[in-house]
């Protein structure tokens, strides 16, 4: 993955998904072939020259300065993430930034281990799945049973029949899983293993080129999954996404039920079926 290449082809979406009206531009009175707002359109809204912005899109200019970008960014009105998306991509060339292999703090494990109620995960980079407790392997699947290699949420989404039919809403499930992959990959453009696992995904998995080409950027705070699960039947779940800032990088998930609702009852019936109760490190 280019970053150059993925600037102009972020801003080319971005733009082609806002209508002048949405921008404050009025009706056109010339007709269009397209909904999208055009070059010299986005070029006025952000004060820079046709010629400027073009040579964004072309992958021409490689560094623009953080006025332009903050410019941008209102004229185009993307959210916090797509504006996080965006300074991340318009950075100059990063050399390799692969990292040392993450690891969970043992603390972070018991702490887990002790959440006998809730499911817990922690994602590293790429959307690696460096841990579950107990209640988590059985709700989604045995991180530990797959290879090194495949212990990755993106990955399991996408190909693995069991999630498929394990979450309800599926296709929004991925499209998220895949716009998180995306913020990631703008962080880290040189991140071999991250794009090792955007090749493989390519090549495997129609719905992850579609989302993919899509240049959408997702954010994880909080949310409601919803599944089914074939020991104890439908569960809607909250999820709150916590950043750990002593472990860069890491996310915990921790998800939880309605007081009284059947989930909360489905939930606590899975977590009486013949299990250890663990925090479980399933990064090495």
């Amino acid at each position: 993955m280019a970053a150059r290449t993925d600037l102009g082809e972020f801003l080319r979406t971005c733009r082609s998904g806002l209508s002048p009206e949405e921008a404050g531009l009025g009706a056109s009175l010339s007709p269009r072939r397209v909904r999208g707002l055009r070059r010299e359109e986005v070029a006025q809204l952000a004060g820079v020259s046709v010629d400027y912005y073009t040579r964004l899109e072309q992958g021409r200019h490689n560094s623009p300065s953080e006025a332009v970008v903050e410019a941008l960014a209102r004229a185009l009105q993307l959210d916090d993430a797509s504006r996080a998306h965006l300074i991340d991509l318009a950075r100059p060339a990063r050399g390799s930034s692969a990292g040392p292999a993450q690891r969970v703090r043992p603390a972070l494990l018991q702490m887990m281990a002790s959440m006998v109620d809730h499911p817990v995960l922690i994602l590293g980079r790429r959307t690696d799945v460096l841990a579950a407790n107990t209640l988590a392997t059985a709700l989604f699947t045995d991180w530990r049973r797959l290879p090194a290699r495949e212990r990755n949420y993106t990955r399991w989404v996408l190909l693995d029949p069991v999630a498929r039919e394990r979450f309800t809403e599926w296709d929004t499930v991925a499209a998220d899983a895949v716009g998180t992959l995306r913020l990631d990959a703008g962080r880290h453009p040189d991140d071999r293993a991250l794009n090792d696992l955007v090749g493989e995904l390519t090549n495997k998995s129609a719905p992850f080129r579609a989302a993919w080409g899509d240049h959408r950027v997702h954010e994880r705070t909080f949310g409601i999954k919803r599944l089914t699960h074939p020991e104890v039947g439908p569960i809607t779940l909250h999820f709150e996404a916590l950043t750990l800032p002593g472990d860069a990088g890491q996310t915990m998930f921790v998800y939880s039920t309605d007081p009284g609702s059947s989930s909360a009852d489905n939930l606590r019936l899975l977590t009486l079926l013949d299990r250890p109760r663990e925090g479980i490190d399933v990064s090495g």
